[in-house]
């Protein structure tokens, strides 16, 4: 039986899935139909996998982790705490791949960091590090690093602006401090970075 987290309830797996041993599955999770988790994949508490989705092995997923539909998450990606995956987006882990050459030992790891969101249909190339609390527009396609709280769009991806924690687009227009409408949280950019404002 899968471990699960001792403090919250056994995670769900839905008949149709197929969650080989030994796999470390949190408490509170839910695995839905047609769902393949390989054996030593990691997969934390609270996290939603939607149906026909893949686990690899080598693959990670923090806490609170909700992975829509038709998304496969192969060997060496990294995913972080409170990360949404939106509905057929694709990760890769070969940069390179042919079908006549073996390259199971070149994966590239991938890492997404907390609070990241990746929109419908986008595909990111393995290699890659997504900043915390980036936001990438649904059918981009992520060639290079994205920084925190950045938000990229289009083939290849560019940064066109700034989200917040929520997820709602910075203003900077007026100044090098931005605030989130729904939050009051306040941000600053400085040398193209933006970092969060602790008061």
């Amino acid at each position: 039986m899968s471990k699960t987290n001792e403090e919250s309830t056994d995670p769900f797996i839905h008949e149709t899935a197929i969650v080989e041993e030994p796999a470390d599955i949190g408490g509170d999770t839910k695995i839905w139909h047609w769902v393949h988790v390989m054996p030593g994949a990691e997969i934390g508490a609270g996290c939603v996998l939607g149906q026909n989705c893949y686990v690899g092995g080598r693959a990670r997923l923090g806490n609170n982790v909700k992975v829509q539909n038709n998304v496969s998450i192969y060997d060496e990606v990294i995913i972080e705490d409170d990360v949404f995956c939106g509905p057929s987006m694709v990760f890769t882990n070969v940069i390179n791949p042919r079908s006549h050459i073996e390259r199971k030992d070149e994966y590239l790891k991938t890492h997404v960091k907390q609070g990241a969101s990746i929109g419908a249909n986008a595909t990111v190339l393995c290699g890659n590090t997504l900043g915390a609390y980036c936001f990438v527009g649904a059918g981009a396609v992520v060639t290079k690093d994205v920084p925190d709280y950045g938000l990229v769009t289009g083939v290849p991806a560019r940064r066109v602006g700034w989200v917040s924690r929520a997820g709602h687009r910075l203003d900077y227009s007026d100044s090098l401090v931005a605030e989130c409408p729904e939050t009051g949280e306040r941000y600053k950019l400085e040398q193209n970075q933006v970092t969060l404002i602790e008061e």
